[in-house]
């Protein structure tokens, strides 16, 4: 009876820690990520990691657009009242792969588009976006601290709709970051 109790605890904990290592590959991690002050306003700073699944690059292969969006908010915490939301930004970058020239594309969406010969070359854009504005200049209170929340994910909600019954059902097409909480001291 005891041994019988441990090799299905052994059988369960094995297949817990097999879930939890799929669960793992399929998460972007936020590496870095800092407000800068400039002279247009305030800019986003930040640099993703993760890697995708043999689902979600078949998918691009056979031309599939993909995209990813980036969300951060500042709130200035209040005593009194619910938290001021001051700054609510989003950028969506889309990716995607041209079957008949073989390279890949990244835009912005409403933007320019680059091209690039392999997909680490087009990933590594989207991992490391360039500096982004998130408000103007007298948005934020100088020597006021904000708490600012970020996070990045697949945006499932631009796929094609035959797709999207798809991407909401199967885990492999769910990747996406928790969020990331920091502070920020307005300049």
């Amino acid at each position: 009876m005891t041994t019988r109790f441990f090799q299905r605890l052994a059988c369960h904990l094995l297949l817990l820690f097999a879930c939890a290592q799929v669960w793992a590959a399929d998460q972007v991690d936020i590496v870095q990520a800092r407000i800068e002050s400039s002279e247009d306003g305030y800019k986003l700073a930040a640099s993703f990691a993760f890697e995708l699944n043999h689902d979600l690059e078949d998918a691009l292969q056979h031309g599939v657009q993909l995209y990813f969006t980036t969300e951060v908010e500042l709130t200035r915490p209040r005593w009194w009242w619910r938290d001021d939301k001051a700054v609510s930004s989003r950028q969506t970058r889309r990716i995607w792969y041209n079957v008949l020239t073989r390279d890949y594309h990244v835009s912005v969406v409403g933007s320019v588009q680059q091209s690039f010969a392999t997909l680490d070359e087009a990933l590594f854009t989207i991992r490391r976006p360039s500096r982004w504005l998130i408000a103007p200049k007298g948005v934020l209170r100088p020597g006021e601290t904000y708490s600012v929340s970020l996070r990045m994910f697949m945006d499932r909600q631009f796929l094609q709709k035959p797709l999207q019954v798809n991407a909401f059902n199967n885990a492999g097409w769910q990747l996406g970051s928790d969020k990331k909480t920091f502070t920020y001291r307005a300049e």
